[in-house]
């Protein structure tokens, strides 16, 4: 078992244009390992950047680009944002996306670092964080782990043909005391 404090720290700043390069790079090895995203994108530097986007945050470990985060406006056609907003009374949704860390990279907590990033920011804006996965994705477990909720699921076509089966998750809320792990 590997000493937590033995662990080289990941350090989580905001993405800077420079960034984008070794963002792709990492994207790509994700791609490989584990199939995100599910279509590699034409253009991946313009994928991490979309017109939505309202903030976005790096991870460096061992002073390399090992991770990514997003924070988007809710759009149309964001499937966990319509499923948040389908109950009155809840604060606007903030969607959280193009979230991985390169595989070599996993265990060290950056994933998680780049989350509590990402939803501070929500949070910061009077938002409220939600996220969708593509269906029996291994990484919804990391979701729930970190108290994430289930909205529920839903099919959404991506592209031509192409029907994708997605569960759609929202933060704790602020009232809720935080998952021990």
């Amino acid at each position: 078992m590997t000493d937590p404090a033995a662990r080289p720290s990941a350090a989580v700043r905001p993405r800077l244009p420079a960034d984008l390069d070794a963002c792709v790079a990492a994207l790509a090895l994700v791609h490989e390992h584990s199939g995100y995203p599910v279509g590699w994108p034409a253009r991946p530097a313009v994928w991490l950047t979309p017109p939505a986007l309202l903030a976005a945050w790096t991870a460096e470990l061992d002073g390399r680009v090992v991770g990514h985060a997003a924070l988007c406006a809710a759009e149309e056609g964001d499937a966990a944002a319509a499923a948040w907003s389908s109950r009155p009374g809840r604060p606007a949704p903030a969607v959280v996306s193009r979230l991985y860390v390169s595989p070599a990279a996993r265990g060290h907590g950056i994933g998680a670092a780049l989350l509590e990033r990402a939803v501070g920011a929500a949070r910061a804006r009077g938002l409220h964080p939600v996220l969708d996965v593509v269906a029996a994705d291994p990484a919804a477990a990391f979701y729930e782990r970190l108290g994430w909720h289930a909205l529920g699921s839903v099919v959404q076509q991506w592209g031509p043909g192409r029907s994708v089966l997605l569960d759609c998750y929202a933060a704790p809320s602020t009232d809720r005391p935080a998952p021990v792990s």
